[in-house]
């Protein structure tokens, strides 16, 4: 499994993948699931991948050579729009290829991408793929994509990250989110690519491989949990079977009417209720003064 995320801010665009893959949990192996497609000055393509790795590489290979109806490979497409075209051919040409056969061994052709970039004379753009070669385009109403483990982190962008996002702030999200879902989920791990890509550069300029070692990411795993920590015990505890008059922290009131729905015992191991004792009754009282 893996976890890659993607985002596109209004000053370019975060890309985060990790290089877990699994095969059981006696063979677990590192394979990097960024692949960088650059012409400085003309074009900056990032393509991350998640599902079969096998299938992925024959992708990604395919994409190198795959040329379109028009004669145009993703280095010679006039748009971002026409290079994901050409992704999603070679998709569908591995799936010809492979899916029968793979069919036969009980396997299914999975393979989930991002592909995103800029060509010059157009804005920065970012596509989700799918196994049948089709794709979705972000928008200002949906700024991110995810692909593989992505449950884990997706709050913290649901919360954080918008189109008016900094390229920095975006950055700090992703490794959190990355955090979390390493934090969960086995199958997810170091190291990672992050790669940072300003609007109009036409080059990659900021990217970095993260290890164990890195600096800023066993700061954002130290402090994150602490900070979250913290948080939570500064919220307050419930306030149960509270006064009517209540009105702070009320989780129920003594006029609720609120019963589960219980499920009677058989006949044969049904008890007679018991009365409560004095001493408890009297500590209830004196919890509903408090509480008043």
């Amino acid at each position: 499994m893996t976890y890659c995320v993607a985002m596109r801010l209004n000053t370019g665009l975060v890309f985060l993948s990790d290089s877990r893959t699994n095969a059981g949990v006696d063979h677990i192996g590192t394979f990097r699931k960024m692949s960088v497609y650059e012409n400085p000055g003309d074009r900056v393509m990032v393509m991350m991948t998640a599902g079969n790795l096998s299938i992925s590489q024959s992708i990604r290979q395919m994409l190198n050579e795959r040329t379109n109806a028009e004669g145009r490979t993703i280095w010679t497409a006039t748009s971002m729009y026409e290079a994901a075209q050409i992704l999603g051919d070679a998709i569908r040409a591995v799936h010809d290829r492979e899916a029968g056969e793979l069919g036969k061994f009980g396997i299914d052709f999975n393979v989930s991408i991002i592909f995103g970039g800029q060509i010059k004379g157009e804005r920065c753009r970012l596509f989700q793929m799918y196994s049948a070669g089709n794709f979705i385009e972000s928008h200002d109403e949906n700024t991110y994509f995810q692909i593989g483990e992505a449950k884990y982190g997706k709050p913290i962008i649901d919360r954080v990250v918008t189109p008016q996002t900094t390229l920095d702030e975006a950055a700090k999200c992703a490794l959190i989110s990355m955090d979390s879902t390493l934090k969960s989920n086995i199958s997810v791990g170091l190291p990672l690519d992050l790669l940072i890509y300003r609007s109009e550069e036409l080059a990659v300029s900021r990217f970095v491989t993260i290890d164990e070692q890195n600096q800023y990411f066993q700061m954002i795993r130290r402090s994150w949990g602490s900070q979250l920590k913290r948080v939570f015990e500064a919220i307050d505890d419930p306030v149960w079977d509270a006064a009517p008059e209540a009105t702070a922290n009320v989780l129920s009131s003594v006029s609720d009417h609120s019963e589960p729905v219980r499920v009677p015992p058989p006949a044969g191991v049904a008890r007679e209720p018991q009365a409560v004792p004095r001493q408890i009754l009297a500590h209830q009282d004196g919890d509903s003064e408090q509480a008043s």
